[in-house]
Parts: structure tokens; sequence; C-alpha cells
């Protein structure tokens, strides 16, 4: 019996030696999966910075790509005169919200409420007259003399443009002198160059040519937008069609 006792008793110590030493294991076992764990919390975390630099990057070239958007320049120049024609019949002028505009501002202006470009104003140093009789000789002693006018407005950064709507009113049937100047100040090689202009009944006459001969390595479209200027004030609606054709609005 004593012997029996001492049997049970070693039995029993020997079950609880294993016990302990399953309970040992299991705590190092649990440890080491937690100190395992940490270094695949840090890396979760560090791809959680290295997306958010992605998406930093990402967000930076979207937004390069919406300030591209913006390629689009709109340059005009504009005479308005002043004396005794309204502004409906063979005025240079025409009248927006109580507002006066020469009549390729006011084209340049929704032109560019169409495309969402930058609006440019080609002014020159030099004033003009603003009467309508010595406008008309001014302009012709200036093709005669083939003069340059120092322009008085310069595009700040003409290499982020894409797209140049030139507008101008038909002189003489030839460019207005400043846009000689101004497009022999600038090299828009590789760009694609869109012209429009009023005039009292030529249309553009020979300027697209003009135009193609001063910036060669343009593409210069021929397609472009006339008007006379006896019905400017009435053309919105042309003007915005014209526009939408060429697929180039913004969204």
């Amino acid at each position: 019996m004593k012997r029996l006792t001492v049997i049970l008793f070693s039995v029993l110590l020997t079950l609880s030696l294993a016990a302990c030493g399953n309970s040992h294991q299991n705590k190092e076992n649990v440890s080491a999966e937690t100190e395992a764990a940490t270094p695949a919390a840090e890396t979760e975390e560090n791809n959680g910075e290295s997306t958010e630099e992605s998406a930093e990057s990402s967000t930076g070239t979207v937004g390069t790509e919406e300030a591209g958007s913006g390629n689009i320049l709109i340059a005009y120049f504009s005479v308005m005169e002043t004396d005794g024609v309204d502004t409906v019949a063979g005025a240079s002028r025409v009248a927006v919200d109580g507002e006066l505009l020469g009549n390729n501002q006011y084209v340049a202006q929704i032109i560019q409420r169409e495309t969402g470009g930058d609006l440019f104003s080609i002014e020159t140093v030099q004033e003009y007259p603003t009467t309508h009789d010595p406008l008309l000789e001014f302009a012709y002693n200036e093709k005669a003399d083939n003069a340059r006018p120092e322009l008085g407005t310069h595009i700040e950064n003409p290499d982020s443009y894409d797209v140049i709507f030139p507008g101008f009113p038909n002189w003489n049937a030839d460019l207005p002198m400043p846009l000689y100047t101004f497009l022999e100040e600038y090299d828009f090689s590789g760009k694609l160059i869109i012209p429009f202009t009023t005039h009292g009944g030529s249309g553009f006459s020979r300027t697209i040519q003009t135009i193609s001969e001063l910036q060669p390595d343009a593409t210069v479209i021929s397609d472009g937008l006339s008007i006379s200027r006896n019905r400017v004030s009435e053309a919105e609606s042309e003007i915005v069609d014209w526009v939408n054709g060429l697929n180039l609005t913004n969204e």
C-alpha cells in the first residue's frame, strides 16, 4: 500500500512538471509572436507613410496636369475708337453691360471664357489715335515705314503655353504692326496658333500666311475666326460655336 502511494505520488509529480513546462513554452511562444508582430506593425506604418508620399507625388502630378490645362493664351491687340461711330454699325467697339470694349477685346474675352485660357492685351509704348481718320492715317504710315512699335506689355512665361490665339483688327489688308513686333519677340515653335480678326470687309486678307512666315515652326490653322466689325456685337453665339468646334475647352 505504501509502495502504491509512492508510485502514485511520482506519477502526479511528473504530470505537474510536464504541465509547467508546457505553460512556460506557451508563454515563450506568445512573446515570440508579439516580438515578431512588432516589425510587421512598423512595416505597416512605413507602408502607410509610403502611401502618403505616393499620394503626395500623385497629387503633385495631377496638380501639374491641372495647371497645364491653363496652357492656352489669348493675346489680342485692340484700339477702341472714341469718335462719332456708334457701337453697332461700322464700330470698333462694343457696349457690354454698360462697358465699352474694343472689338477684338470683346471677342478675346469670349474665347477666354469658353477655354479657360489666359487673357493678354498686346499694348504698345506709343499711343494710337482713337478717332477714325487719324487712326487710319497713322496705321497706313506705320505699314509704309515697316515699323516695329515697342511693346509695353510682355508675356511672363511664354513657354508654358501650347495654344496661342492671336487676335487683331485687319489694317490695310495686313497685320497691325504691333502684331509683327509681338510675333517676332516670341518663339512659338511647336505650338498651335489659332488666329482671329475683326475687319471691315477684307476678312483675313493674307494675314494667316504672314503669321506662318513669322512663326515657321508653329502650326498655324487656316480656319481662324473672321468677323465683320459691323456684326461683332451680335456674334457671341458664332464665337462660342467656333471655339467649341476646336475641342480645346477646359473642363
